[in-house]
């Protein structure tokens, strides 16, 4: 089985990280990523607190809000002096205060900190780090962001980086359909699909999306996944539901949204979001008298 985004950009950022001289220590509650933990020289402890009283800076990076509360809760009653808790995840705004009042309680301070970029990305630290919360924080942590991510920033107030990620993840839902579109147009066109691939990624119509998916669609091969599509349906919705508290219409994000849900239907939910282009291909058919597009 691969490995998922998350689990991937992990080891990725801790193998970055002690490559780069940091001593990591962590923890997993699977015994095989620990195991996979440890072939990267990262010190594992037996749990939670034992993290938080070997580290001063902690990083969580958590599948599911119930799992991010409880590792807060955790951290809470581990009796560490003050620890900065990077909260690396994709999640609500509300779960994500929820987090840092369960720290900031226990004298711990929280930042909010999403990365863009897949696990492929992390391996190369091509990754973007939207940090949000305590500006002297986030100050102290400038080396360890820059030893596995291209690039970070303060955006001010805890939950500005969530907020910076729905922003992003909203335009990679966009990039990702729009790219299958492209391609099909192209295959349709009777244009050779790697040469799309290379004449188009570095014009003016390409994208990061266009130049990391669109090669995965012309092989017909999605896995190992980047991003699963069963993951990224979780996050669109977070993003659907982020719009709608600022009350903004995003118009060409929720025509995405039903491409995405046939994907799973058609039993694609464990392969990369760029098997969006076998339901495009699968459900759009191009009249040769009218020129109009009819779906089945």
């Amino acid at each position: 089985m691969a490995p998922t985004a998350r689990r991937l950009a992990r080891l990725q950022i801790a193998r970055n990280l002690v490559d780069r001289g940091w001593r990591v220590v962590g923890f997993d509650v699977d015994p095989a990523k620990r195991a996979e933990l440890a072939l990267a020289n990262v010190v594992i402890a037996d749990s939670v607190a034992q993290t938080a009283g070997d580290a001063p800076i902690l990083m969580t990076s958590l599948p599911t809000p119930v799992a991010v509360e409880s590792v807060a809760r955790e951290i809470a009653k581990s009796g560490q002096p003050s620890r900065i808790v990077v909260e690396l995840s994709t999640l609500s705004i509300a779960d994500k205060l929820h987090f840092e009042e369960i720290l900031k309680k226990a004298g711990h301070i929280a930042l909010d900190c999403p990365l863009s970029g897949t696990g492929a990305q992390a391996k190369m630290r091509d990754l973007v780090v939207y940090a949000s919360g305590d500006s002297a924080a986030i100050a102290r942590c400038a080396g360890l962001f820059a030893d596995f991510a291209k690039q970070s920033a303060d955006l001010g107030a805890f939950g500005n980086g969530s907020r910076m990620k729905f922003v992003a993840n909203h335009l990679v839902a966009i990039h990702n359909v729009a790219t299958a579109e492209a391609m099909i147009l192209a295959e349709r066109a009777g244009l050779d699909p790697k040469l799309v691939v290379d004449m188009v990624g570095p014009g003016a119509g390409g994208s990061r999306m266009f130049q990391m998916r669109a090669p995965m669609m012309v092989e017909g091969v999605y896995e190992p996944a980047t991003m699963k599509v069963s993951t990224w349906k979780k996050d669109m919705a977070i993003i659907a539901e982020f719009a709608d508290d600022v009350g903004c219409a995003t118009p060409l994000f929720t025509l995405t949204q039903p491409v995405y849900a046939e994907a799973i239907a058609m039993g694609l939910g464990d392969q990369d979001t760029a098997a969006v282009f076998e339901v495009l291909k699968k459900t759009i058919i191009t009249d040769s008298k009218s020129g109009t597009r009819k779906r089945e």
